[in-house]
């Protein structure tokens, strides 16, 4: 069952360490298959260098194992809920890279001060409250997924415009429409979050990008009219 998803998300699962995004087995990606309702996700704390594409578990959206041999990753929960609140989902990445997880321990909303944020993210990327006490007693990779909604239904924010959030205190989730672009969006915020601090080090009054040019940046990628890239 949903070989080539499984294939894809072996693929991508290897993309972390090859970015510098994972060091140990700190990291996940997953794809969802709207059609039958399941996703494949990496199995709970098995190294990069071992996986097989047959290692990845089928899963549905209610955390039931449908295929595989492994258990799933521990964050398994927190995808379901994504996927279940967010149709437009097609692929998640978690892990707990060096520079996006210092902001998200800082607990600080990365802002838009350049254009390869712009790019990419049309806005800020949020960094969420801390789980209550209540939350991870019923159930904490469950209500994570609930404090990304939440937070996301609270700003206002389109979930494919702005494809990440910081967990506070813990580390950074993205998306996309696939996996690949899960983790291409993943790339790009490690990267946007080194920037904003080494420029905020060089500039402690470093502003935020004038809207008109997140505007530009972000449409000439994703806009209507968008003519970034080839046809």
């Amino acid at each position: 069952m949903l070989e080539a998803i499984k294939e894809e998300v072996w693929k991508q699962n290897l993309e972390l360490p090859k970015h510098g995004l994972v060091k140990f087995t700190w990291g996940n990606v997953s794809a969802m298959d709207r059609e039958s309702g399941y996703f494949v996700i990496k199995p709970s704390g098995v190294s990069y260098e071992d996986l097989k594409p047959s290692d990845m578990v089928v899963v549905d959206l209610d955390n039931n194992i449908i295929e595989g041999e492994l258990n799933p990753s521990s964050d398994t929960p927190t995808h379901a809920i994504l996927y279940k609140q967010f149709p437009e989902l097609g692929g998640i990445v978690h892990t707990h890279s060096t520079w996006a997880t210092a902001w998200a321990e800082s607990g600080v909303d990365v802002m838009p001060m350049g254009t390869t944020h712009a790019d990419t993210f049309y806005g800020s990327v949020p960094c969420t409250r801390y789980l209550t006490q209540e939350e991870i007693d019923s159930g904490y990779e469950h209500e994570t997924g609930n404090v990304i909604a939440e937070t996301f239904r609270e700003r206002e924010l389109g979930i494919l415009d702005v494809p990440a959030i910081l967990l506070h205190g813990h580390g950074p989730f993205t998306w996309g429409k696939d996996a690949k672009s899960a983790v291409y969006n993943a790339v790009v915020l490690e990267e946007i979050c080194k920037m904003n601090l080494l420029a905020r080090q060089i500039n402690s009054y470093a502003t935020e990008l004038p809207q008109r040019v997140l505007d530009k940046h972000y449409l000439r990628k994703h806009g209507k009219d968008a003519y970034y890239g080839q046809k």
